[in-house]
């Protein structure tokens, strides 16, 4: 790599691309969980946990239903009954990568 950065620098980049990570999935609702995971073997659920995981580590208790909301935009149940298409997605973010 030529550009090196690191230290806050690179907290900062790493958590920008995140939120526009977040902020894409939250834009795009066609895009289903069950895609992430067969394309990318991740989905919603799994950044959720991950956050969560994230926070624990830090001090910071977070609800699955809490987590969840930060990475759909709302709550959960409101998001699969508005946006969730297709034969039930039985994946619910146990991947730990």
């Amino acid at each position: 790599m030529s550009t090196e950065f690191s230290g806050q620098t690179q907290t900062e980049i790493e958590a920008a691309a995140f939120r526009r990570l977040v902020r894409h999935l939250q834009e795009h609702t066609e895009i289903q969980n069950i895609d992430l995971m067969n394309l990318a073997g991740f989905c919603r659920n799994c950044l959720s946990k991950w956050v969560r995981a994230e926070a624990a580590d830090r001090g910071v208790e977070l609800s699955d239903p809490e987590a969840r909301e930060h990475i759909y935009g709302m709550p959960y149940e409101e998001w699969k009954a508005r946006y969730q298409t297709g034969p039930k997605q039985a994946h619910d973010g146990e991947h730990q990568g």
